[in-house]
């Protein structure tokens, strides 16, 4: 068992400041950053679990809010932001730029992991980062959103959806004909889109875990 620092963080972007949980297990092999769609938060269950099975895998994680305190408030009353991708995606794109200038991870290759709408924007902070960015996953995610930026991503892209999700199978195998990196899309079977049922959750992280390992390997 790697042992692991956790510290909450504040993450500059533009004029607000992000509120993030970093935790670093001792001599990581690289630092996975996790983009939520609407709704979520640092402290999703969802993605604490899947973070959860990164760090034992010896991978530093960064779950952090794309949204300040009240731009989530406004979002619930008007869904103002969910779908603004170019600012989830800014955002995202100077979490990996402050990941660059942190001593405990400035060395360290970057995964991204979206789900939902964050899928969108992993891959738009993936293709402006083309030489930190080692890795993509989505889970249940809208790669669809990331529109014209979907061929310009040089990182290997997992896509992971649940076999019981028609909908947004076919927005990922629409969008993963417009990737040009290596790509691979997987169904896991009887999930549905939030990947509820007993045991696809943990497979979700187990796939995601091998593909971060694979491409982000121990230097």
């Amino acid at each position: 068992m790697h042992e692991i620092q956790m510290e909450d963080v504040s993450i500059p972007s533009s004029s607000v400041l992000l509120e993030g949980i970093l935790a670093v297990p001792g001599k990581s092999r690289g630092v996975v950053v996790f983009a939520h769609g609407s709704g979520s938060s640092r402290f999703s269950r969802r993605n604490q679990d899947v973070a959860r099975v990164l760090q034992q895998a010896g991978l530093a994680t960064l779950l952090f809010d794309l949204l300040t305190a009240d731009e989530s408030s406004q979002d619930v009353e008007t869904g103002l932001y969910r779908f603004n991708i170019p600012l989830l995606a800014r955002r995202l794109t100077d979490a990996i730029d402050w990941l660059a200038a942190l001593p405990a991870t400035q060395t360290l290759d970057v995964g991204l992991f979206g789900a939902s709408t964050g899928a969108g924007a992993a891959l738009i902070a993936a293709a402006a980062r083309p030489a930190r960015v080692r890795a993509v996953v989505s889970r249940g995610g809208r790669p669809d959103l990331a529109d014209d930026a979907l061929p310009r991503v040089q990182a290997p892209t997992l896509l992971i959806v649940g076999a019981l999700d028609t909908q947004v199978i076919e927005l990922n195998e629409t969008a993963a004909r417009r990737l040009a990196c290596e790509h691979r899309m997987t169904l896991v079977p009887r999930a549905t889109h939030l990947f509820e049922e007993p045991g696809t959750l943990e497979e979700v992280a187990r796939l995601a875990a091998d593909w971060f390992s694979i491409y982000m390997p121990q230097a």
